[in-house]
């Protein structure tokens, strides 16, 4: 299948037109390779998990975050200049689906909204009048949860080792809000659109002091993570004759718990 056609069925579900101004979405590293068999799809471009794509015969990578906002001379030998050396020497193109995914809200960044069967959903930022599902972060009603229930369906859902929670979680939860990454900047958008809970990641002090509402804070990499692999399997079953695999990754955060269970006393 011919680079083009690829790409073409990437940005079907996230358009280049709907990433933020600072993003770099779209094609990260070229190649002189125009067909492929093997598309990969990973959240990050880092060396470990771009050579478990190419150790597979993956001939295409597709990734979340971009290899760099801000690209630089490869001239110091870290992760970037790996990256390059790696994606260069096998001859594999890079394209990275960033904000032009995070706010395609119809597409796979609406997956947590899906599993909690969230209803009357919008943007919590909009940034199309006309489509309320295009934006960052979404909101909607989720029916009628006691706490201790939401909270389990939760821990179903995602991976909660490192989570941490701000605020009082309320007696009954009907209306959730969450947006995948990082989103404290949203806090204030979730409280306006009268959310009893907000999921999101990297949640700063200072903002958990801000914060009137009670926010969960799973972490960067689950929920989108997930998103990604939900992804693979839309572009699977687009792609009629390549093959697509997920390449997934480990959390870089981990539990005191966790390490500390490598070290017994």
């Amino acid at each position: 299948m011919d680079t083009q056609t690829i790409i073409s069925a990437i940005e079907a579900i996230a358009p280049l037109s709907s990433q933020a101004n600072w993003d770099r979405s779209g094609l990260q590293v070229t190649a002189y390779r125009k067909t492929h068999k093997h598309l990969a799809v990973m959240l990050d471009p880092i060396p470990i998990n771009l050579t478990s794509a190419i150790e597979i015969g993956c001939d295409c990578i597709l990734s979340h975050h971009p290899l760099s906002l801000k690209p630089d001379l490869p001239n110091v030998i870290n992760n970037y200049f790996k990256a390059l050396h790696l994606l260069i020497s096998a001859d594999i193109p890079l394209y990275a689906a960033h904000t032009s995914l995070d706010t395609n809200l119809e597409g796979p960044a609406s997956w947590l909204a899906d599993e909690l069967k969230m209803t009357d959903r919008r943007a919590l930022e909009g940034i199309d009048r006309d489509n309320p599902l295009k934006g960052y972060g979404l909101v909607g009603s989720c029916g009628k949860w006691p706490p201790d229930e939401f909270l389990s369906r939760i821990a179903a859902i995602l991976p909660v080792d490192t989570a941490t929670i701000v605020g009082d979680i309320p007696d009954v939860i009907t209306r959730c809000a969450y947006c995948t990454g990082s989103g404290a900047s949203l806090i204030p958008n979730a409280e306006r659109e009268k959310a009893d809970i907000y999921i999101t990641g990297d949640i700063k002090y200072h903002a958990a002091l801000d914060a009137d509402i009670c926010v969960i804070d799973v972490g960067h990499h689950c929920l989108e993570e997930e998103m990604m692999r939900r992804t693979s399997k839309v572009l699977a079953e687009t792609l009629h004759g390549l093959t697509v695999t997920f390449i997934p990754s480990r959390d870089p955060i981990r539990s005191f718990e966790d390490r500390l269970s490598n070290f017994p006393l």
